[in-house]
């Protein structure tokens, strides 16, 4: 797998759902010069956002964590600036998930990907607080004999995802080759991502990129930030297609790169949360829109400030198809939800 898999797509309250089994990994962190002092722990889940604190604590338990050649166990440690530890991750695999009959909006599928334009309020994979119910369980009855599998176990192949709440197209691999390609788009990042975003404000300039990379929060361990040390790279292009007044913008973001609540992250980094965020959609106030929430009456503010989810959408997806090599492009209209804000908005 890439490491820039995308999630902006994975949802902080999903994230146990990784693909259903995980190959073991060798991380590695090298401590700078701020985080002089820290415990080991602390350090490590900074420097390696991929991993809470407290799994960094149970790896140091097992014996996972090495440096100089010796194994750490002490989570307590102090580390100092220019220290090298290695973590290694055990592989996992998850109980084979079952099929059920789920209804999907299939865009495109043949006998090697599937493009499926998931709703909102869909996990993509099973997990601990989601065991069935997913758009996994759903592939695995839509395909039926299809399917041929991945690694040789017949399941679909998730190349990328997208948070619970955020809707809009995916594409799936059906079989190895296909995986395999649709993979290595993403890690040479020649497949293009398009999204669509009702943000709170109004960017200034209405064009251009976002820079900065994202790490686990130091603040809140269940978000992700813009972060001066650690984290992995991000680049995120965007534009305002619409403006509403000073009070919110549809904005569309095209990334360069796939990381954890990137979109989400980094339009907050520039002042301008999405709308319905329950995670990152607080404005300084403390309250849904914060200063841009008062420039609208009523009812208009109470649709916005009540709106149930992030609203964020998948609305465009190109790439090159793994087996046929011909270019592929679809689109995903607004959905329903997104679009009665919209007109919401210009009625304001």
């Amino acid at each position: 797998m890439p490491d820039d898999l995308p999630d902006d797509f994975l949802d902080a309250d999903d994230d146990a759902g990784s693909p259903a089994d995980a190959a073991p990994q060798l991380l590695a962190h090298t401590i700078p010069d701020e985080a002089a002092g820290q415990r080991l722990d602390k350090a490590l889940a900074a420097g390696l956002p991929d991993l809470s604190r407290s799994r960094v604590q149970a790896l140091l338990e097992q014996g996972c964590v090495r440096s100089d050649g010796r194994t750490i166990t002490d989570a307590s440690l102090r580390v100092k600036p220019g220290q090298t530890f290695e973590v290694q991750v055990p592989g996992s695999q998850a109980a084979e998930p079952l099929a059920q009959d789920i209804p999907l909006d299939v865009v495109y599928e043949d006998a090697d990907v599937l493009v499926v334009d998931k709703p909102a309020g869909l996990v993509v994979h099973p997990a601990a607080g989601n065991p069935d119910g997913t758009l996994v369980n759903a592939l695995l009855a839509h395909c039926g004999d299809s399917l041929s599998g991945i690694g040789g176990v017949r399941r679909p192949g998730i190349v990328h995802r997208l948070d619970k709440d955020t809707s809009g197209l995916m594409v799936v691999a059906k079989n190895d080759r296909a995986h395999h390609g649709l993979s290595d788009q993403f890690a040479d990042r020649t497949l293009s991502r398009t999204y669509l975003a009702l943000v709170w404000g109004v960017p200034n300039p209405t064009h251009g990129r976002i820079e900065g990379n994202i790490g686990r929060s130091s603040a809140d361990r269940k978000k992700m930030a813009v972060v001066t040390g650690g984290g992995k790279p991000a680049g995120t292009k965007y534009r305002v297609v619409k403006s509403f007044g000073m009070a919110a913008s549809l904005v569309e973001c095209v990334l360069e790169t796939g990381r954890t609540h990137q979109i989400r992250v980094h339009l907050t980094h520039i002042g301008h949360p999405l709308v319905g965020d329950p995670l990152y959609g607080r404005g300084r106030s403390g309250r849904p829109g914060g200063k841009f929430a008062s420039l609208l009456p009523e009812p208009v503010r109470s649709s916005l400030v009540g709106f149930p989810r992030q609203a964020l959408h998948a609305a465009a997806l190109t790439f090159r198809h793994p087996v046929s090599g011909e270019i592929v492009a679809f689109r995903s209209s607004i959905p329903a939800d997104i679009h009665e804000l919209i007109v919401t908005l210009e009625s304001a």
